[in-house]
């Protein structure tokens, strides 16, 4: 069974700050639990899973990175 409330932040935050401290701690985890199973991927992740570059995109990066260290000693 589902329940749909229409209330805003302020009256939820009134809700949660009447909660005991043992319900308080409850609510956390169960926030906690959302959060992670919401798909949410760390910085971390998303780089390491990112693209990277080919062999040949290196060589014309560090081939455009002398070009431009040669034209500034000039």
């Amino acid at each position: 069974m589902r329940v749909q409330l229409d209330i805003t932040f302020d009256q939820l935050l009134t809700v949660v700050k009447a909660l005991s401290f043992g319900q308080l701690q409850r609510l956390k985890v169960e926030i906690g639990n959302v959060a992670k199973t919401n798909k949410s991927v760390d910085l971390e992740t998303l780089l390491l899973n990112g693209p990277t570059a080919t062999k040949k995109q290196l060589k014309v990066i560090d081939k455009n990175r002398r070009a431009i260290n040669q034209w500034r000693t000039k």
